[in-house]
């Protein structure tokens, strides 16, 4: 079985707030994970060929790896992408596209606290040079705590308003937080998504669900070591796998929290 690292950033930055903080590296630190990465010898290729190899398509390459960024900070233009250039190393930003502000203008809102996030311009210079776009919701939600009811607005809504910018598809999609369900997933199908990307902090594989898609996750505190025995393919366990029962009795805390007004946020260690 081909063990993929799919990894994971948020924010690359010197000083980010507070709140984001726990999940950034500076330029520093990943320059050196990608020079790890390329160095390894790893084939570094587009989340959309992993996708094919999940639904029945050629199988990715052997030592290979995707990389992926979430929710859509401003330093993904100014400093993540120039780095990824310089390697030729294709990647897929998920954006949040209630935190993406119209040139001079505020952003239409959603439940990240406040940070440099890209705008609409932005985004379409991205994708025009070649960084695939993928929907994470309109406003960042735990999708798993929400009524059934409000689920198409977050995943529907978003992916038409990426293409009304962008003017093509958008096909790939990742889950706030990590957190899904089997609802969720559903729902995620039906708005015509081909693929979903979770956490897990785990490696993807041949066998990997397209619709839960593994990821390991880059924080601040990932050590150069642990990230060596990722990209080495060690140090961590590898999808598909049934899901954890802490992971459910953790999604039905965060119900119970949401339920009385008090919800429970961050990204998920489970």
């Amino acid at each position: 079985m081909t063990v993929v690292p799919v990894y994971l950033w948020h924010s690359v930055a010197e000083d980010p707030p507070a709140w984001i903080a726990p999940w950034t590296v500076t330029p520093r630190t990943f320059a050196e994970q990608l020079s790890r990465i390329t160095d390894s010898g790893r084939t570094v290729i587009p989340l959309h060929r992993l996708v094919a190899a999940l639904r029945g398509g050629p199988p990715v390459p052997e030592n290979c790896a995707v990389l992926t960024f979430d929710d859509g900070f401003a330093d993904f233009y100014w400093t993540v992408v120039q780095q990824l250039t310089d390697r030729s190393l294709p990647a897929t930003l998920f954006v949040t596209t209630g935190a993406v502000h119209p040139p001079g203008g505020p952003a239409a809102g959603s439940l990240l606290p406040p940070a440099r996030m890209l705008s609409w311009r932005q985004v379409v210079t991205l994708d025009a040079c070649g960084v695939e776009i993928g929907a994470h919701t309109r406003t960042h939600p735990q999708l798993d705590t929400l009524p059934r009811r409000w689920l198409p607005g977050e995943i529907v809504g978003c992916r038409r308003e990426l293409e009304d910018v962008l003017g093509h598809q958008v096909l790939s999609f990742a889950y706030p937080h990590g957190y899904s369900s089997p609802a969720v997933r559903r729902q995620v199908s039906l708005a015509g998504f081909t693929s979903a990307c979770a956490v897990g902090n785990a490696f993807s594989s041949g066998n990997d669900e397209p619709l839960r898609i593994s990821r390991l996750m880059v924080r601040a505190d990932t050590t150069a070591e642990r990230f060596r025995r990722w990209t080495d393919g060690e140090g961590a366990p590898v999808a598909p796998f049934p899901e954890r029962l802490r992971t459910k009795g953790w999604r039905y805390y965060r119900r119970l929290r949401t339920s009385i007004g008090r919800p429970v946020g961050g990204p998920p260690d489970l």
